[in-house]
């Protein structure tokens, strides 16, 4: 678990190893930028070695770049990649306005799943799942880029689940306790077993001070 203090966001982390390897292509990034907080997944294609390269390949731009606006963000790692077997990437930006509504942006290429589930549901949807779009970051052409904001209000949780975790692992019941125990939770009773697999829970709490 961890607390990004500034933002009062609380994460975590569950991630698994596909059976017979040693590295996870399957990685996530969690981190503080100027106005506000970075979360992403990073699932490299395949598994073993080289999806674990371009994977922490990703990471390493993203790090690096956090405070830029997600589409380009996405165009920074498929140019650095184009050497790489590539990845699939969700990432999701967190910017409290001052004496505004906290906004969430988000896109997705590829194939890692994100929901946002709501801890008020009388205004808005109790449930908003991401828009994945077709491509593979680091191949020969990306889609049309762009991001969806949505306001973000304290208690509201965000999910990112690689392919290693069963679709629809959100239809149902999701325990809705502290992110830690829920991304375990989510990594024991919806992981396919057949591959890596990686769920990143953040809880948004309140913005800053």
């Amino acid at each position: 678990m961890e607390t990004l203090k500034s933002l009062r966001i609380e994460t975590g982390i569950a991630t698994a190893v596909r059976a017979g390897e040693t590295e996870s292509g399957d990685v996530s990034v969690v981190s503080l930028t100027p106005g506000g907080a970075l979360l992403g997944v990073v699932d490299g294609l395949g598994h073993g070695k080289e999806a674990a390269a371009a994977a922490m390949l990703a990471i390493s731009v993203l790090e690096a770049h956090s405070s830029e606006s997600l589409i380009a963000l996405v165009r920074r790692c498929n140019e650095e990649l184009r050497a790489t077997r590539g990845v699939v990437v969700s990432l999701a930006s967190i910017n409290a306005g001052e004496g505004a509504l906290t906004a969430l942006s988000w896109i997705g290429i590829g194939n890692v799943e994100g929901i946002l589930l709501r801890a008020d549901s009388r205004t808005h949807p109790p449930m908003e799942s991401l828009l994945l779009r077709g491509g593979v970051v680091g191949g020969t052409e990306l889609p049309p880029l762009s991001e969806t904001v949505l306001p973000i209000f304290p208690g509201d949780t965000l999910i990112f689940a690689t392919d290693g975790i069963k679709s629809g692992f959100s239809v149902g019941r999701v325990p809705r306790t502290a992110p830690q125990r829920l991304a375990n939770w989510i990594l024991r009773h919806h992981a396919k077993g057949t591959d890596d697999a990686l769920v990143l829970v953040a809880r948004y709490l309140a913005g800053p001070a």
